[in-house]
């Protein structure tokens, strides 16, 4: 039977059950449209007011479920629009299929409307290829069936990221008889996971019984891998602490005692006291980058010369690459942490190594911190003061409801207050740091995960760059929440300037030299949601949990103390500029 090149996309992706297909209409995209519009029944379509949002919207929704769904764009701006949202899923690898529309392959070098084609005919694969794990470009129509197979498979094959499908308008249009494979029959359930060398977990296990002040790193590949359970198991079985990168936040509940919360730059204080003074340190899946490590300057949040490092990731390029490692192990963190159970069960039987006196310092570490912290979570101070909304948020919504961060200087009190209760509940845009990741990226959560709450958490700058989503969300019933940090600027950079250089511009927002933004909450009521804004902070959670039980979108626009600044457990060092020292000074009581 022949088939049109769009029929054959649509088919595959309907059996390989991809729910929705997110993007924005276009020329050169209309004939992948007119299929989807034939299977209606079988895979829905969103459209965005912005490609922006369509990809964060995919990327949010991978990293909720862990399973993959596709964009679609046309040609010129339409895919070029998808390149920072592409950007944000590669760095923190999460997965999505960018199905973008080129020019038809008979007007190649012609320079047709919208072709990147000045070096090389219709290459908008090399715009999108530094992104992406990888770019196909299928330019006959019996080239589709395996290109589209290969093209799904690859955004969760081995660590997982964003592939493109960059298809010419023609063969979306064009007939072939062909072949289509089924997805099972080509993708059946496939053992992607890798234990460790047996011989290299019985080297840790070596390792923890001559360690006194062993430490667990979780990160964001232990989060990919599902691994919270083992770990936790491992952990409190070992009497082991935890602490996390802040993309692993979550991976077990932030509240038990064992778990020590985040590291680096705007961590807990027990987090990297923790991390200078062990002597062995397990890192499970995470790259050890600046903002985590305090850019690696020894004594913040590690000191290398302090301990023994195990590093475990199923890439292989992340081993090593930032810390000089004792051992390195490829594998999969949920199947190593399994691993490393059952051997010291094994080894150790009753008689496990005695940590205790390591870890009542590190209870004295997190009674420390709970002294210190009070002042800013439950603070009266009006304007608001930022830890306070962080904390009324965190009140409002449930164990199981879904925080995304958007990126700004809000951001490090996320990082620092916020306690992630399950796997898979805070969202954030970590490795390309993409504002407008949480704006848009709310209704990607909600469609992950419909009957879940959901709370965007954005500052006033991140917001504007995509605040149509908003109407997105009207116009399909999607309930989320965004809570604006008005603060009337791009607080992070602006605080940047004023430390390094004692002024500032542009960097706050202002009208007549008088501080300025919109109404939000008039513009979400011009939307068709709802709108709030809130100045007072006994008016906090009424809003808060009134929009959460309300089912619809809302908009809470809340003025915060705009130089109230987040404290600083850890550093971050901008070269040349020496290193800046940790501001906070624990109470000595």
């Amino acid at each position: 039977m022949k088939k049109k090149g769009a029929d054959i996309i649509v088919d595959y992706l309907v059996e390989a059950k991809v729910p929705y297909a997110v993007g924005l209409c276009g020329h050169g995209i209309i004939g992948l449209m007119d299929s989807l519009y034939e299977n209606q029944d079988k895979i829905k379509t969103l459209t965005v007011r912005n490609e922006l949002a369509a990809g964060h919207i995919a990327d949010v929704y991978y990293r909720v479920k862990h399973e993959p769904i596709v964009t679609y764009t046309s040609c010129g701006p339409g895919s070029t629009n998808l390149i920072t949202p592409i950007a944000a899923a590669f760095m923190d690898s999460s997965a999505f299929l960018a199905i973008t529309g080129n020019a038809p392959t008979q007007q190649f070098n012609l320079n047709p409307f919208q072709e990147t084609g000045r070096h090389f005919q219709g290459d908008f694969p090399s715009v999108i290829r530094p992104y992406v794990k990888r770019c196909f470009q299928p330019t006959r129509v019996d080239m589709l069936p395996l290109a589209i197979r290969q093209a799904f498979n690859e955004t969760t094959q081995g660590r997982p990221g964003p592939v493109c499908l960059d298809v010419p308008f023609n063969v979306f249009q064009e007939e072939d008889d062909v072949t289509m494979p089924s997805h099972e029959g080509f993708m059946p359930r496939i053992q992607q996971r890798s234990q460790a060398d047996p011989a290299a977990v019985e080297t840790v296990i070596n390792m923890l019984a001559k360690a006194k002040k062993p430490l667990i790193v979780a990160g964001n590949g232990a989060m990919l891998s599902e691994a919270g359970p083992e770990l936790l198991e491992f952990a409190r079985m070992m009497n082991v602490p935890v602490h996390t990168s802040p993309m692993g936040k979550g991976i077990i509940d932030e509240r038990d005692p064992i778990c020590l919360g985040p590291t680096g730059r705007n961590a807990t204080y027990p987090a990297n006291r923790a991390g200078v003074n062990c002597d062995l340190l397990i890192a499970l899946g995470t790259s050890f980058d600046d903002r985590s490590t305090s850019a690696w300057v020894d004594g913040i949040t590690y000191d290398r010369k302090n301990f023994e490092l195990v590093q475990v990731d199923s890439d292989a390029r992340e081993l090593g690459r930032c810390y000089s490692l004792d051992l390195g192990i490829v594998a999969d963190v949920k199947l190593f942490m399994a691993q490393l159970t059952e051997a010291a069960k094994a080894k150790f039987g009753a008689a496990k190594p005695d940590y205790t006196a390591w870890m009542n310092q590190i209870k004295e570490w997190q009674r420390i911190w709970e002294i210190a912290i009070p002042e800013y979570l439950e603070s009266n101070a009006e304007p608001i003061a930022p830890g306070r909304l962080v904390n009324e948020i965190r009140k409002a919504l449930p164990d199981n409801g879904i925080f995304l961060v958007d990126v700004g200087v809000h951001h490090n009190w996320a990082v620092q207050f916020w306690k992630a209760y399950e796997a898979q509940t805070m969202m954030q845009s970590w490795g390309f740091a993409a504002m407008g990741f949480a704006t848009a990226g709310i209704l990607g959560a909600k469609l992950a995960a419909p009957d879940r709450p959901a709370v965007a958490f954005v500052g006033d700058g991140s917001f504007m760059m995509t605040p149509q989503i908003v109407a997105t969300a009207v116009e399909n019933n999607i309930p989320a929440v965004w809570v604006i940090i008005n603060n009337h600027a791009f607080g992070s950079i602006r605080d940047l300037q004023n430390g390094f250089f004692k002024r500032e511009l542009c960097t706050s927002f202002k009208l007549n030299n008088e501080l300025f933004n919109p109404d939000f909450a008039a513009m979400a009521r011009s939307m068709g949601a709802d709108g709030v804004r809130v100045e007072k902070v006994a008016d906090l959670a009424p809003a808060l949990e009134a929009a959460i039980k309300s089912n619809r979108p809302t908009v809470i626009d809340v003025i915060v103390d705009r130089d109230m600044k987040p404290i600083g457990t850890g550093s971050w060092h901008f070269v040349p500029f020496p290193v800046s020292p940790p501001n906070f000074v624990p109470p000595t009581a």
